[in-house]
Protein backbone atom coordinates (compact mmCIF):
# COMPACT_ATOMS: atom_id res chain seq x y z
CA UNK A 1 0.00 0.00 0.00
CA UNK A 2 1.03 3.63 -0.42
CA UNK A 3 3.06 5.02 2.46
CA UNK A 4 1.88 8.58 1.89
CA UNK A 5 -1.51 10.04 1.15
CA UNK A 6 -1.97 10.83 -2.54
CA UNK A 7 -2.87 14.23 -4.01
CA UNK A 8 -6.36 12.97 -4.87
CA UNK A 9 -6.79 11.53 -1.39
CA UNK A 10 -6.00 14.94 0.07
CA UNK A 11 -8.66 16.50 -2.17
CA UNK A 12 -11.40 14.16 -0.93
CA UNK A 13 -10.78 14.09 2.80
CA UNK A 14 -13.83 14.66 4.96
CA UNK A 15 -17.33 13.41 4.28
CA UNK A 16 -19.29 14.07 1.09
CA UNK A 17 -23.05 14.54 1.28
CA UNK A 18 -25.33 14.06 -1.68
CA UNK A 19 -28.57 12.57 -2.91
CA UNK A 20 -27.80 11.43 -6.47
CA UNK A 21 -30.61 10.38 -8.77
CA UNK A 22 -31.18 6.92 -10.21
CA UNK A 23 -32.24 6.68 -13.86
CA UNK A 24 -33.22 3.75 -16.02
CA UNK A 25 -31.57 3.20 -19.41
CA UNK A 26 -34.13 5.35 -21.24
CA UNK A 27 -33.56 8.32 -18.95
CA UNK A 28 -36.56 7.82 -16.69
CA UNK A 29 -36.05 9.08 -13.13
CA UNK A 30 -36.74 6.21 -10.70
CA UNK A 31 -35.74 7.90 -7.45
CA UNK A 32 -32.67 8.61 -5.35
CA UNK A 33 -29.72 7.07 -3.63
CA UNK A 34 -29.03 9.07 -0.46
CA UNK A 35 -25.31 8.59 0.03
CA UNK A 36 -22.76 9.58 2.62
CA UNK A 37 -19.25 8.85 1.36
CA UNK A 38 -15.94 9.05 3.15
CA UNK A 39 -12.37 8.06 2.42
CA UNK A 40 -10.03 7.33 5.32
CA UNK A 41 -6.23 7.10 5.20
CA UNK A 42 -4.77 5.33 8.23
CA UNK A 43 -1.50 3.46 8.74
CA UNK A 44 -0.66 3.65 5.04
CA UNK A 45 -4.00 2.15 3.99
CA UNK A 46 -6.88 3.95 2.33
CA UNK A 47 -10.39 2.59 2.89
CA UNK A 48 -13.40 3.98 1.08
CA UNK A 49 -16.83 3.81 2.72
CA UNK A 50 -20.28 4.28 1.17
CA UNK A 51 -23.50 4.35 3.17
CA UNK A 52 -26.45 4.12 0.78
CA UNK A 53 -30.19 4.51 1.17
CA UNK A 54 -31.89 3.69 -2.12
CA UNK A 55 -35.24 5.38 -2.50
CA UNK A 56 -36.25 4.40 -6.00
CA UNK A 57 -39.02 2.39 -7.64
CA UNK A 58 -39.34 -0.27 -10.29
CA UNK A 59 -37.03 -3.19 -11.13
CA UNK A 60 -33.87 -1.30 -10.18
CA UNK A 61 -34.98 -1.14 -6.54
CA UNK A 62 -34.30 -4.84 -5.99
CA UNK A 63 -30.96 -4.69 -7.75
CA UNK A 64 -29.57 -1.84 -5.68
CA UNK A 65 -31.04 -2.59 -2.25
CA UNK A 66 -27.69 -2.95 -0.47
CA UNK A 67 -26.78 -0.29 2.05
CA UNK A 68 -23.14 -0.38 3.17
CA UNK A 69 -19.97 -0.78 1.16
CA UNK A 70 -16.27 -0.72 1.97
CA UNK A 71 -13.23 -1.36 -0.19
CA UNK A 72 -9.51 -0.87 -0.02
CA UNK A 73 -7.76 1.60 -2.33
CA UNK A 74 -4.09 1.43 -3.32
CA UNK A 75 -2.71 4.68 -4.74
CA UNK A 76 0.01 3.39 -7.06
CA UNK A 77 1.55 6.36 -8.82
CA UNK A 78 -1.00 7.60 -11.32
CA UNK A 79 -3.61 4.95 -10.48
CA UNK A 80 -6.09 4.20 -7.74
CA UNK A 81 -6.60 0.45 -7.54
CA UNK A 82 -9.87 -0.72 -5.96
CA UNK A 83 -9.08 -3.87 -4.03
CA UNK A 84 -12.51 -5.09 -2.92
CA UNK A 85 -14.29 -6.76 -1.40
CA UNK A 86 -17.15 -4.56 -2.64
CA UNK A 87 -15.57 -2.96 -5.75
CA UNK A 88 -12.72 -4.10 -8.00
CA UNK A 89 -11.00 -2.08 -10.72
CA UNK A 90 -9.13 1.17 -11.13
CA UNK A 91 -9.44 4.94 -11.17
CA UNK A 92 -7.22 7.39 -13.00
CA UNK A 93 -6.81 10.91 -11.55
CA UNK A 94 -6.36 13.92 -13.79
CA UNK A 95 -5.86 16.67 -11.24
CA UNK A 96 -9.25 17.36 -9.70
CA UNK A 97 -11.14 14.69 -11.67
CA UNK A 98 -10.99 10.91 -11.48
CA UNK A 99 -12.14 8.66 -14.31
CA UNK A 100 -12.86 5.20 -12.85
CA UNK A 101 -13.69 1.85 -14.42
CA UNK A 102 -14.58 -0.93 -11.99
CA UNK A 103 -16.96 -3.76 -11.13
CA UNK A 104 -19.54 -4.19 -8.37
CA UNK A 105 -20.21 -7.85 -7.47
CA UNK A 106 -23.27 -6.83 -5.42
CA UNK A 107 -24.90 -4.86 -8.24
CA UNK A 108 -23.58 -7.15 -11.00
CA UNK A 109 -22.55 -3.97 -12.76
CA UNK A 110 -19.56 -2.71 -14.70
CA UNK A 111 -19.27 1.00 -13.90
CA UNK A 112 -17.67 4.06 -15.47
CA UNK A 113 -17.64 6.85 -12.89
CA UNK A 114 -16.53 10.47 -13.12
CA UNK A 115 -15.87 12.36 -9.87
CA UNK A 116 -15.14 16.02 -10.62
CA UNK A 117 -14.21 18.42 -7.82
CA UNK A 118 -14.94 22.02 -8.74
CA UNK A 119 -12.50 24.87 -7.99
CA UNK A 120 -14.28 25.75 -4.72
CA UNK A 121 -12.90 22.49 -3.30
CA UNK A 122 -16.18 21.49 -1.63
CA UNK A 123 -18.45 20.71 -4.59
CA UNK A 124 -18.18 17.42 -6.43
CA UNK A 125 -20.08 16.52 -9.60
CA UNK A 126 -20.63 12.78 -9.80
CA UNK A 127 -21.95 10.32 -12.35
CA UNK A 128 -21.85 6.56 -12.88
CA UNK A 129 -22.84 4.72 -16.04
CA UNK A 130 -23.72 1.09 -15.20
CA UNK A 131 -23.36 -1.65 -17.80
CA UNK A 132 -23.98 -5.31 -18.41
CA UNK A 133 -21.34 -6.01 -21.02
CA UNK A 134 -21.80 -3.20 -23.58
CA UNK A 135 -25.41 -2.53 -22.57
CA UNK A 136 -26.24 0.44 -20.35
CA UNK A 137 -28.92 -0.42 -17.79
CA UNK A 138 -28.80 2.46 -15.30
CA UNK A 139 -27.26 5.86 -14.57
CA UNK A 140 -26.52 7.55 -11.25
CA UNK A 141 -25.70 11.23 -11.09
CA UNK A 142 -25.79 14.17 -8.73
CA UNK A 143 -23.79 16.76 -6.85
CA UNK A 144 -22.08 16.37 -3.48
CA UNK A 145 -20.76 18.85 -0.97
CA UNK A 146 -17.96 18.26 1.49
CA UNK A 147 -18.02 18.84 5.24
CA UNK A 148 -15.79 17.95 8.16
CA UNK A 149 -18.04 18.95 11.07
CA UNK A 150 -21.64 18.21 10.07
CA UNK A 151 -22.42 16.52 13.41
CA UNK A 152 -20.88 19.24 15.59
CA UNK A 153 -21.35 22.56 13.79
CA UNK A 154 -24.94 23.89 13.41
CA UNK A 155 -23.92 26.18 10.53
CA UNK A 156 -22.41 23.28 8.60
CA UNK A 157 -25.47 21.15 9.25
CA UNK A 158 -27.78 23.92 8.02
CA UNK A 159 -25.68 24.38 4.86
CA UNK A 160 -25.64 20.69 4.02
CA UNK A 161 -29.33 20.15 4.80
CA UNK A 162 -30.33 23.11 2.59
CA UNK A 163 -28.09 21.83 -0.18
CA UNK A 164 -29.64 18.35 -0.05
CA UNK A 165 -33.15 19.78 -0.19
CA UNK A 166 -32.24 21.86 -3.24
CA UNK A 167 -30.69 18.81 -4.91
CA UNK A 168 -33.87 16.83 -4.34
CA UNK A 169 -35.93 19.59 -5.96
CA UNK A 170 -33.65 19.86 -9.00
CA UNK A 171 -33.08 16.14 -9.50
CA UNK A 172 -35.65 15.63 -12.23
CA UNK A 173 -34.90 18.80 -14.17
CA UNK A 174 -33.94 17.84 -17.73
CA UNK A 175 -30.89 19.09 -19.58
CA UNK A 176 -32.77 21.72 -21.59
CA UNK A 177 -30.95 24.77 -22.92
CA UNK A 178 -32.44 28.28 -22.74
CA UNK A 179 -35.08 28.11 -25.46
CA UNK A 180 -35.84 31.79 -26.09
CA UNK A 181 -32.69 33.53 -24.91
CA UNK A 182 -29.34 33.90 -26.65
CA UNK A 183 -26.18 34.05 -24.63
CA UNK A 184 -22.90 32.31 -23.90
CA UNK A 185 -21.26 29.87 -21.54
CA UNK A 186 -17.75 30.98 -20.62
CA UNK A 187 -15.04 29.82 -18.29
CA UNK A 188 -11.47 28.66 -17.90
CA UNK A 189 -10.98 24.89 -17.88
CA UNK A 190 -7.99 22.76 -16.97
CA UNK A 191 -6.33 20.61 -19.61
CA UNK A 192 -4.58 17.31 -18.89
CA UNK A 193 -2.83 14.99 -21.30
CA UNK A 194 -3.17 11.21 -21.60
CA UNK A 195 -0.14 10.90 -19.31
CA UNK A 196 -2.30 12.52 -16.56
CA UNK A 197 0.01 15.54 -16.45
CA UNK A 198 -1.37 19.07 -16.55
CA UNK A 199 -0.87 20.77 -19.92
CA UNK A 200 -2.34 24.14 -19.01
CA UNK A 201 -5.66 25.94 -19.34
CA UNK A 202 -8.13 26.69 -22.09
CA UNK A 203 -10.56 29.59 -22.27
CA UNK A 204 -13.93 28.24 -23.39
CA UNK A 205 -16.78 30.17 -24.96
CA UNK A 206 -19.93 28.45 -26.23
CA UNK A 207 -22.18 30.87 -28.08
CA UNK A 208 -25.86 29.82 -27.91
CA UNK A 209 -28.38 31.21 -30.39
CA UNK A 210 -31.85 29.60 -30.36
CA UNK A 211 -33.46 28.90 -33.73
CA UNK A 212 -36.76 27.75 -32.24
CA UNK A 213 -37.84 25.97 -29.06
CA UNK A 214 -35.87 22.77 -29.75
CA UNK A 215 -33.03 23.91 -32.03
CA UNK A 216 -30.06 26.20 -31.54
CA UNK A 217 -26.82 27.17 -33.24
CA UNK A 218 -23.69 26.74 -31.15
CA UNK A 219 -20.27 28.20 -31.85
CA UNK A 220 -17.37 27.04 -29.72
CA UNK A 221 -14.20 29.07 -29.31
CA UNK A 222 -11.29 27.45 -27.47
CA UNK A 223 -8.10 29.38 -26.77
CA UNK A 224 -4.94 28.57 -24.85
CA UNK A 225 -3.67 25.02 -24.58
CA UNK A 226 -6.21 24.13 -27.28
CA UNK A 227 -7.06 26.45 -30.18
CA UNK A 228 -10.25 25.54 -32.01
CA UNK A 229 -13.37 27.18 -33.38
CA UNK A 230 -16.37 25.32 -34.78
CA UNK A 231 -20.11 25.65 -35.28
CA UNK A 232 -23.02 23.21 -35.33
CA UNK A 233 -26.79 23.13 -35.11
CA UNK A 234 -28.17 21.07 -32.25
CA UNK A 235 -31.69 19.66 -31.98
CA UNK A 236 -33.44 18.17 -28.95
CA UNK A 237 -36.14 15.49 -29.15
CA UNK A 238 -37.20 14.67 -25.58
CA UNK A 239 -33.92 13.75 -23.80
CA UNK A 240 -32.15 12.93 -27.08
CA UNK A 241 -29.92 15.53 -28.69
CA UNK A 242 -28.30 15.58 -32.13
CA UNK A 243 -25.50 17.71 -33.59
CA UNK A 244 -26.02 18.37 -37.28
CA UNK A 245 -23.01 20.27 -38.66
CA UNK A 246 -21.62 22.02 -40.50
CA UNK A 247 -18.44 21.37 -38.46
CA UNK A 248 -19.43 18.69 -35.93
CA UNK A 249 -21.89 15.81 -36.06
CA UNK A 250 -22.98 13.49 -33.26
CA UNK A 251 -25.57 12.83 -30.59
CA UNK A 252 -26.23 12.82 -26.88
CA UNK A 253 -28.68 11.59 -24.27
CA UNK A 254 -29.73 13.35 -21.10
CA UNK A 255 -30.25 11.77 -17.69
CA UNK A 256 -31.77 14.60 -15.72
CA UNK A 257 -29.38 17.55 -15.64
CA UNK A 258 -26.48 15.50 -17.02
CA UNK A 259 -25.92 15.18 -20.77
CA UNK A 260 -23.63 12.46 -22.12
CA UNK A 261 -22.38 13.53 -25.51
CA UNK A 262 -20.20 12.52 -28.47
CA UNK A 263 -19.34 14.85 -31.36
CA UNK A 264 -17.22 14.12 -34.45
CA UNK A 265 -15.49 16.67 -36.68
CA UNK A 266 -16.60 16.51 -40.30
CA UNK A 267 -13.11 16.64 -41.87
CA UNK A 268 -10.69 15.34 -39.26
CA UNK A 269 -10.53 12.36 -36.85
CA UNK A 270 -11.08 14.85 -34.00
CA UNK A 271 -13.89 14.19 -31.55
CA UNK A 272 -15.28 15.29 -28.21
CA UNK A 273 -16.88 12.85 -25.79
CA UNK A 274 -17.98 13.70 -22.29
CA UNK A 275 -20.47 14.92 -19.71
CA UNK A 276 -22.13 18.34 -19.41
CA UNK A 277 -23.93 18.87 -16.10
CA UNK A 278 -26.17 21.77 -15.03
CA UNK A 279 -25.33 22.24 -11.36
CA UNK A 280 -27.86 24.98 -10.58
CA UNK A 281 -30.90 26.80 -11.93
CA UNK A 282 -28.67 29.49 -13.47
CA UNK A 283 -27.40 26.99 -16.06
CA UNK A 284 -23.91 26.87 -14.58
CA UNK A 285 -22.43 23.91 -16.42
CA UNK A 286 -19.70 21.61 -15.13
CA UNK A 287 -18.07 20.09 -18.20
CA UNK A 288 -15.77 17.10 -18.55
CA UNK A 289 -14.66 16.45 -22.13
CA UNK A 290 -12.31 13.82 -23.48
CA UNK A 291 -10.83 15.07 -26.74
CA UNK A 292 -9.43 12.43 -29.06
CA UNK A 293 -7.62 12.17 -32.38
CA UNK A 294 -9.22 9.07 -33.78
CA UNK A 295 -9.52 6.84 -30.73
CA UNK A 296 -6.38 8.20 -29.07
CA UNK A 297 -6.98 10.53 -26.12
CA UNK A 298 -5.12 13.82 -26.58
CA UNK A 299 -6.71 16.10 -23.95
CA UNK A 300 -8.95 15.84 -20.90
CA UNK A 301 -10.70 19.20 -20.43
CA UNK A 302 -12.83 20.00 -17.39
CA UNK A 303 -14.17 22.86 -15.32
CA UNK A 304 -17.22 25.07 -14.67
CA UNK A 305 -18.76 27.33 -17.31
CA UNK A 306 -20.99 30.26 -16.35
CA UNK A 307 -24.05 31.18 -18.40
CA UNK A 308 -24.74 34.82 -19.26
CA UNK A 309 -27.73 35.87 -21.35
CA UNK A 310 -27.41 38.70 -23.84
CA UNK A 311 -28.47 42.12 -22.62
Amino acid sequence: MSEEVSEWQQRITGEWYGIPSVFDAEGGHTGFNKVNRSSVFEDGITTYYMHCNFMNTGPLRNRFEINNFAFGVDDQGANRIYLGPDFFGGGHPYGSIVDSHYYSPAWRADLNTLNQILPDGITQVYSSLLYEGPTLFSVFNGVYQNAHDYDTNPDTKARIDAFLEAEREMATLPHVLPDRTAGSWKGVCEVYGPDQERKGEVEVSIRHEPIDLVRATHTWTLGGSIDRRFTYTRTRNSNRHTYEGPDLFGNAIGYGRALYTTQHHCKEPWKVKGREFFIDRDHTMAVAWKISWGDQLTDFVFGPLTWAADD
